[in-house]
């Protein structure tokens, strides 16, 4: 029901501004088509790679590495793995689903996506550049430890259902 709240809103709000003005909004749909093309080819290749790992790997794998049993060694090998890969937001959710289906603890996968969403040890480079090494060094490990106290809360939340 959400989703239908959403998109209905969205297309309610795209017709309020074709009707303000033409112009702009054909031109916002054009950049927005390009921006969907450019991240498309980055969509398909993580989708084919996340689809890849997970016919290799067995539920019964991901649940010992990443599952609930795994405890805080879990955790910490979410949080590493996920601080080191490089992936656009929009994915780490769907990826986290499947990491679901597939055997992972929420803890687990609150600490992925956390440091997935938080973390860039690949980005570490560019971010020093603009805010300086100091800075980024900084937030990057307060981004990291508060990937713990989320995986802790979503444990405590979600993992007794």
């Amino acid at each position: 029901m959400t989703t239908l709240i959403l998109y209905g809103s969205a297309l309610a709000l795209l017709l309020l501004s074709y009707i303000k003005d033409k112009g702009k909004t054909k031109k916002a749909l054009k950049k927005a088509w390009k921006s969907f093309e450019n991240v498309l080819p980055q969509f398909l290749g993580i989708i084919f790679i996340i689809g890849l790992t997970l016919a290799v790997l067995k539920p019964e794998v991901i649940s010992k590495v990443i599952g609930n049993e795994s405890g805080i060694i879990g955790v910490i090998i979410a949080a590493v793995v996920g601080s080191v890969t490089l992936m656009p937001t929009f994915v780490a959710f769907p990826t986290a689903d499947m990491l679901l289906k597939n055997g992972a603890g929420f803890a687990q996968v609150g600490a992925l996506v956390s440091t997935l969403t938080l973390v860039g040890v690949v980005t570490y480079g560019l971010e020093a550049k603009y805010i300086g090494k100091k800075a980024a060094f900084y937030r990057n490990f307060i981004a990291f430890i508060f990937s713990f106290i989320v995986a802790y809360v979503i444990e405590k939340v979600v993992g007794g259902v």
